[in-house]
């Protein structure tokens, strides 16, 4: 049975990474799994057989929310926008009382006020830049692999880091729609057996995944050491993101109209997904 919730949790991962305005960090926070995964980042040559045990039913889950549930929420995206945004919204505030936990007892201080206020706005602000202009062109070049394995790192920044969407910054630059094309054609290539389209997404995607597991990595040992050092303050940083992540999330459905039955149906779906934050916390760690 925790297999299996290990599973659900890494799907809604999987799915948060490609949808514009969601944040998986945010939603790891969430389900009480964040310091679990990056624990088990930051110390895969220390402690192998537990970072295992701990990344790979999230892995799996990660590569099926991915692969196969984006089908089905960027289809619900497109026609329920409003009641599966707010699901997501309620994803996200339903893991507030997990961020609350180590800092309740302490006092509150400047520092910790500032790094809230500061990160709040940060990504608060970032959805109505809208600076993306011309889409990124892809092609087998030298100069596409260094972009590739530059969005990568940008990419890795963007899920460790809860409350920013890497979607979103990829969308604001450009990048999100050519990479989800790649990705869904080298996926429709193997599926197919279609040669042409397989090396392709290989080749382009390749530096992509190892920015992709260099900045994890990377990012990991940064966030660790400011967890370890300045705990109180790096709490209070990261519920200004996860608090200013739904205004990201609905930024999204800027200028669409919704009719009574769609904000009707949208409360329900945003207590639904207060309940699911509830019911996937890690309430054993």
């Amino acid at each position: 049975m925790r297999l299996l919730k290990e599973i659900c949790r890494g799907s809604l991962l999987g799915v948060a990474n490609i949808m514009p305005g969601v944040s998986g960090g945010a939603l790891a926070i969430s389900m009480g799994i964040y310091d679990k995964i990056i624990y088990a980042i930051t110390h895969l040559r220390k402690d192998l057989k537990n970072s295992i045990r701990i990344l790979t039913p999230i892995g799996i889950g990660v590569v099926l929310g991915f692969a196969g549930l984006s089908f089905v929420i960027r289809w619900l995206f497109e026609e329920y926008p409003l009641q599966t945004n707010l699901l997501f919204v309620g994803l996200v505030l339903g893991g507030i009382p997990e961020i609350l936990k180590p800092i309740r007892a302490e006092k509150v201080r400047t520092a910790g006020i500032l790094a809230f206020f500061f990160f709040f706005f940060l990504v608060a602000v970032l959805p109505m830049l809208n600076i993306s202009g011309k889409e990124a062109v892809m092609d087998l070049s030298f100069a596409t692999a260094v972009k590739m394995f530059g969005i990568g790192i940008i990419s890795a920044a963007t899920m460790v880091v809860p409350g920013v969407s890497g979607s979103m910054i990829l969308l604001l630059i450009g990048y999100y729609q050519p990479l989800l094309d790649e990705i869904t054609g080298c996926i429709q290539g193997f599926l197919t057996m279609n040669a042409d389209q397989m090396i392709r997404g290989v080749l382009i995607l390749a530096p992509a995944v190892l920015g992709l597991g260099a900045g994890i990595i990377v990012i990991a040992k940064i966030v660790e050491y400011l967890l370890a050092h300045h705990k109180t303050t790096s709490y209070w940083g990261i519920l200004g993101l996860i608090i200013a992540s739904p205004v990201g999330i609905l930024a999204e459905m800027r200028g669409m109209s919704f009719d009574a039955v769609s904000v009707l149906t949208g409360v329900p779906a945003l207590l639904i997904g207060l309940f699911a934050a509830n019911r996937l916390g890690d309430k054993e760690s």
